[in-house]
């Protein structure tokens, strides 16, 4: 792609999600999320490949279903009330509205084209929609906070633990585990937005940063067996990337168990100790494929093309922030009461 059509489109799809943060009127966030879709979707198909068409016309469909939707509700608003300020809203458009949300953020049972859309594109491209595309939609559950039903979304914060787990146990391909990965995580992140939306955005915060972690070590891999064979080039990079995979996964004493352990202290102050108990034992089958694909990496013998044992010849193509990502991901623990209270 030309580095100047390449580097406009990374500027709109930064824009447009900023746009969406910063406004305050319906329409203007209807405007970013139509902008970060139409820029997007240049980006998916990139490839020229079937696959990757067919994911940009799934991808195009649902995100202007949930945008059209959006649009309506701000209509309602703007009729019932007579103002567009988002936290102004009524608990029938709110509904919509919620609706909508879910279905760009791919949380079950509005789930069905995410893993569909990741396994036609690219890893890295997988990323930016497992990430940065998830920060618009959320943005707009922070604004509309004080109006959400909390019922409703804590049962589609379980179904999607419960979905995103045995779905994914089924799965060989890397990119749709990881997109049950992040379906589970979803329901982990609505869990937290119906108990304290600064313990959201620490949720969201090490979401980031474990997914990013994991990612990329893994976008030469588009089976479980091709993780194990990137081991001749680079066995420092694939031992992190289990420790990542288990930090994804919620084990202490890495990361990821943060905010699980304190989701799991608000349900339970809350008197919700049932949806707690169910949201953990959902988390125990995508446990078992994270286990699954961290044994491929370390503790298999990959099949060997050469006669070395290191391709030294061969360098990584990682990227020198990927270190201090890696290390964010699997070592922040000790800091939980620290950040609890700072988000």
């Amino acid at each position: 792609m030309n580095p100047a059509i390449w580097s406009t489109l990374t500027l709109s799809l930064t824009t447009s999600t900023l746009i969406t943060m910063t406004s305050n009127h319906w329409l203007l966030a209807w405007l970013g999320l139509e902008l970060n879709t139409l820029s997007i979707l240049p980006i998916i198909m990139k490839s020229h490949h079937p696959r990757a068409t067919e994911a940009t016309t799934k991808y195009f469909m649902v995100q202007a279903t949930a945008a059209t939707m959006i649009l309506m509700a701000s209509i309602m608003t703007a009729w019932q009330t007579g103002q567009w300020s988002i936290p102004h809203t009524t608990p029938t458009t709110t509904l919509l509205t919620t609706t909508a949300i879910m279905l760009k953020l791919g949380i079950a049972p509005l789930h069905l084209w995410y893993p569909q859309v990741l396994q036609g594109i690219t890893m890295n491209t997988a990323l930016v929609i497992s990430t940065w595309q998830k920060i618009a939609p959320l943005t707009l559950l922070y604004m509309t906070h004080h109006n959400l039903n909390t019922q409703v979304l804590l049962l589609l914060g379980l179904a999607s633990a419960l979905i995103g787990g045995w779905a994914g146990l089924n799965q060989t391909q890397t990119r749709t585990i990881m997109a049950f990965s992040s379906i589970a995580h979803m329901g982990w992140l609505i869990t937290a937005m119906t108990m304290n939306p600064g313990l959201t955005t620490l949720t969201m915060l090490t979401y980031l940063i474990t997914t990013i972690a994991t990612f990329k070590p893994l976008a030469m891999s588009k089976t479980m067996l091709d993780v194990g064979t990137s081991w001749p080039l680079s066995p420092t990079t694939l031992t992190t990337t289990m420790m990542t995979l288990m930090s994804l996964g919620g084990l202490p004493p890495l990361t990821g168990f943060m905010p699980k352990w304190l989701i799991l202290k608000e349900l339970t102050s809350a008197g919700l100790t049932l949806i707690a108990t169910l949201i953990l034992m959902a988390s125990l089958p995508s446990l078992f494929f994270y286990v699954r694909l961290a044994y491929l990496t370390t503790l298999t013998t990959p099949p060997s093309t050469t006669n070395t044992t290191h391709k030294w010849r061969l360098k990584s193509n990682h990227q020198p922030p990927m270190a201090q990502t890696i290390i964010l991901a699997t070592l922040m623990l000790p800091l939980t009461t620290t950040l609890y209270t700072t988000t």
